[in-house]
């Protein structure tokens, strides 16, 4: 009965310890969105994978007109199909059906080769950008002793902080850090 009562005065003592802890515990937040939107090298990486993606689009969308228009060659010489041309005509539709599917396998590789070019791109674009940004979010956190900072950024997916009261909006002091300019919208707080 005694190592129970011990156990229970050493449990309530760790819990109320973690409790002064949290307390003392500095929270901030930051809009990641804002940051980058306002970075001159997102928004320079942003334009450049726009245009990476325009050109690979513009080359399947010549694939794909050039599909177009053997598809509706091949329709027309089928009508053309006659008992008397019958093998000449069946041959030629023959080789037009594989060239088609030929055709048909070169857009879906190049989609796919487009898509893995994009993300690769993205990647070598963004990963720098990130790194910077990850390291004056890091930066403006230790200077103000910031146990925690979340990202309240809609669009980012991670957001799980539905709700906040306090804390401190670092997002003017890394877009300054970052050398961008401080002035930005501040987001609504979630309601209560």
């Amino acid at each position: 009965m005694r190592k129970l009562i011990n156990v229970f005065f050493v449990a309530a003592g760790l819990v109320f310890t973690v409790n002064m802890a949290s307390a003392q515990q500095k929270l901030g937040h930051i809009n990641s969105e804002d940051v980058f939107a306002n970075l001159p090298e997102a928004k320079t990486a942003q334009t450049t994978l726009e245009n990476l993606g325009k050109t690979k689009q513009a080359d399947i969308d010549a694939m794909i007109k050039e599909y177009q228009t053997k598809l509706a060659a091949a329709q027309a010489k089928e009508k053309t199909l006659s008992e008397a041309n019958k093998d000449q005509v069946g041959k030629e539709l023959q080789a037009a059906g594989q060239e088609l599917q030929d055709l048909e396998k070169r857009i879906t590789d190049a989609r796919t080769k487009a898509s893995q070019d994009i993300g690769t791109k993205q990647g070598e674009l963004f990963q720098p950008i990130q790194t910077k940004v990850a390291a004056a979010i890091s930066s403006v956190a230790k200077e103000k002793g910031l146990a925690y900072v979340f990202d309240i950024a809609n669009g980012q997916g991670g957001n799980n902080l539905v709700f906040w009261d306090g804390g401190e909006d670092i997002t003017a002091s890394v877009k300054t850090k970052l050398g961008i300019s401080a002035t930005a919208a501040k987001p609504a707080a979630p309601k209560k």
